[in-house]
């Protein structure tokens, strides 16, 4: 349909124009202090038919299509980034948040629904199943470059990361029992187990022969690893799918066995999923954009009734399952009240409120443009006030330090070695130590030493420094070893 109204180069423009759009708002975003997908849906309504009028767009399979492969994008690309020496330590509350967390949630902000819409009580639970989730595209955009403490951050990526499957659960599970006289609430939990175990089972099984492919295999070209990494995603998610399992879940998981392997081409791989994890936010936001109309979403009825659930899901649902699903555990007052306010919604609820329109549920236009509302509502006041809140609180962490450097091989395959980048802190032994002292395995070989803005060349009397991202040349036979001398701890920090 795009195709016929405006042509071949129109549309590829058009693209163009969107994408550009999408990173001149994510430009801008930091500075108006609002997240960046709200922007991105700004746009998409803004070119929409009740905008400017340039795109007409109501194809609600299509937008859930697309949501679908943006999401496990970005599950990914998040996946990769989380150090598993972080989130092991809040693996236990963020499953307990993923699981018994969303169902509170969805039970509290349903009983608020049945009290302000004219539904019943299995439509007024849907609706609370659909915005029982946090949303990863939303968390780790905001988190990302907000110097929150490491173990909220991990619990807070962790969470969003693996809650999808409780959502999309209970989302379904409500609508057919709303559509069909023969579903059984009895007979529908045991999938709940099924989904869950044999999306982390496959999950972790993909994980660890997708990082033994990309590491044994040698291709060509290095720009053939990246891509080879996001295809083991879409993989993963496909087959998952195949046998009624969590495709979210697995791939959240595959990727944290990825992404915490001793992995070949890791920066390529990390800057090209990063890059891509980007365009599809921006572009599954706007497309999201795109189907809401602002006439139908910001109608009187719809913005009272977004404007009461949203306070009920934020200052009432959201706290009361933070701390019911967080009791007994170590986490102070201070963390479970920054847990409560960071609990962002974003795209998951909005294609999961495309699922009763297909499923052709009386009312369902209703709900997506209330709950879209609710989104935006979160994301402008949740999310624009994380750091504040973080700052207020007391849960600010150390400034993060990302390297704007790399050095690459042109072809592993010829050369059978790599560049392996490491920064050290002042707990590692080779701290303080000149380079000559340094039991650096056999054919290996410092290339570089970067030291905050400064190119350091490095020499025999070069001392190491705690900060210094160092660029190694190895051979692949002894990177293994070349880690050992790389991680070993001084007697202090033991």
């Amino acid at each position: 349909m795009l195709v016929e109204t405006f042509g071949n180069d129109g549309l590829i423009f058009l693209v163009a124009f969107l994408l550009l759009s999408g990173i001149v708002a994510a430009k801008f975003s930091s500075r108006l202090g609002l997240p960046a997908l709200v922007l991105f849906i700004a746009v998409g309504m803004a070119v929409g038919s009740d905008g400017l009028g340039i795109i007409y767009f109501d194809d609600v399979e299509l937008a859930q299509f697309i949501g679908i492969l943006a999401l496990i994008i970005i599950l990914f690309e998040g996946g990769l980034q989380t150090k598993w020496s972080t989130v092991r330590s809040v693996a236990i509350p963020s499953i307990s948040l993923a699981t018994a967390g969303v169902l509170f949630t969805a039970i509290i902000t349903g009983s608020a629904v049945y009290l302000i819409l004219d539904v019943t009580w299995l439509e007024a639970l849907l609706f609370g199943a659909i915005v029982g989730s946090t949303d990863a595209a939303a968390v780790f955009a905001t988190l990302k470059e907000r110097n929150i403490k490491a173990k909220m951050g991990a619990t807070l990526e962790a969470e969003s990361g693996t809650n999808d499957p409780m959502a999309v659960f209970l989302t379904v599970m409500f609508i057919e029992l709303i559509i069909s006289d023969e579903s059984n609430l009895w007979m529908l939990i045991p999938s709940f187990f099924w989904q869950m175990g044999i999306g982390l089972v496959l999950g972790l099984a993909i994980g660890k022969l997708a990082y033994k492919a990309i590491n044994k295999i040698n291709l060509e070209s290095s720009g053939l690893y990246p891509i080879l990494a996001v295809s083991f995603a879409f993989v993963t998610y496909s087959t998952a799918s195949f046998i009624d399992a969590s495709g979210f879940l697995a791939v959240y998981v595959a990727a944290l066995v990825i992404g915490n392997s001793e992995l070949t081409y890791r920066h390529s791989i990390f800057q090209f999923n990063e890059g891509i994890a980007w365009t599809a936010q921006i572009m599954m936001f706007i497309i999201l954009g795109l189907l809401a109309f602002p006439e139908q979403v910001f109608q009187l009825s719809n913005i009272f009734a977004g404007i009461l659930i949203s306070l009920v899901l934020i200052f009432v649902a959201r706290p009361i399952a933070v701390f019911l699903s967080t009791i007994k555990m170590k986490y102070t007052l201070k963390e479970r009240l920054f847990i409560s306010w960071a609990g962002l919604r974003g795209a998951v609820p909005i294609v999961l409120a495309t699922f009763p329109i297909v499923a052709g549920i009386d009312g369902a236009d209703q709900f997506f443009n209330i709950i879209f509302f609710v989104v935006l509502t979160s994301a402008l006041v949740q999310g624009s006030t994380i750091s504040n809140v973080a700052k207020h609180l007391g849960l600010m962490g150390p400034a993060k330090d990302t390297p704007h450097h790399s050095i690459e091989l042109i072809s592993i395959a010829k050369a059978n070695a790599e560049v392996v980048q490491f920064q050290t802190n002042r707990d590692n032994a080779i701290v303080g130590k000149r380079l000559h002292e340094i039991d650096f395995p056999t054919k290996s070989s410092i290339a570089a030493i970067v030291r905050g803005d400064e190119l350091v060349t490095p020499y025999g009397d070069t001392e190491i420094k705690a900060g210094d991202f160092l660029y190694i040349l190895v051979s692949k036979k002894y990177h293994t070893q070349l880690m050992k001398v790389l991680n070993n701890k001084n007697k202090q920090a033991k």
